[in-house]
């Protein structure tokens, strides 16, 4: 899809922080069904990055545009109404409902918008409604490999299924532009190897584009196809995984050493 028109863009997004310069003149382009990675040391601006994106933070410069129109002024709420969704590195979840009732209010929360809309006109009764808000429940448990914790307590969750869940929660009501902020902290290998598979799964067949920051570099090259690297708020590089993993600036910045 390197001809297609991004679904999501930074422009020459710049953020201070008093008189230090969080993000300087950042360009990024995610495009339909891609998976990119955004990485870089401690204090590179990665998540301010994201909080711009999510319309979090507004910044002093440049532009966010999200399916070609110039978003920097909305909210972070319009923005999951067109399509957007995001996670955070500080767990989110309801610790206190079931697994399972964690997605059931992921998708009543713009009243049974997205991708049940079709199944309210199709089965217009409230009965209807509920019926087709626990089937999408089950079906996205079931990919996420969550449903045989469905009726556990999310605060109960061990971490790399508590991280699931987030990524569970967040696509549900059908996310088209995900940002994922450190989706694989605390995951086993094996649970890395599981989203890695979700992760595939969700642009393959739902088209879904994803932008993920993640401090396990190994993993970010081995599942995305682009990689931009950040550091001191500036974009150091951006390719290929293979290019920018050779790139001898990228490995000087992550080293702390000329190489």
């Amino acid at each position: 899809m390197s001809g297609a028109a991004p679904v999501l863009e930074a422009v020459g997004v710049g953020v201070r922080f008093g008189g230090v310069r969080a993000l300087d003149g950042v360009d990024l382009a995610l495009r339909p069904g891609e998976v990119c990675g955004l990485i870089g040391p401690n204090g590179a601006g990665k998540t301010t990055l994201f909080d711009v994106l999510s319309g979090i933070r507004r910044p002093d410069t440049g532009r966010v545009l999200l399916g070609g129109a110039d978003v920097t002024r909305r909210s972070p709420v319009w923005r999951s109404r067109h399509g957007m969704r995001r996670t955070f590195q500080r767990q989110q979840l309801f610790g206190q409902l079931t697994v399972a009732d964690n997605l059931l209010v992921a998708q009543e929360w713009r009243g049974g918008g997205g991708v049940l809309v079709a199944d309210l006109l199709a089965a217009p009764t409230r009965r209807g409604y509920e019926r087709a808000r626990r089937e999408r429940a089950a079906e996205v448990l079931r990919m996420c490999g969550l449903d045989t914790v469905a009726e556990v307590y999310a605060g109960a969750l061990p971490v790399g299924r508590a991280r699931m869940l987030e990524l569970a929660r967040a696509v549900v009501d059908g996310a088209e532009v995900l940002l994922l902020d450190e989706p694989a902290a605390g995951m086993t290998a094996d649970e890395h190897r599981q989203l890695s598979s979700v992760i595939r799964r969700l642009t393959a067949e739902h088209g879904c584009s994803v932008l993920l920051v993640e401090h396990d570099v190994a993993f970010v090259m081995d599942l995305c196809a682009r990689v931009t690297v950040l550091d001191l708020g500036r974009v150091l590089a951006t390719g290929a995984a293979a290019e920018v993993r050779a790139d001898p600036r990228v490995r000087e910045a992550y080293l702390g050493a000329r190489v």
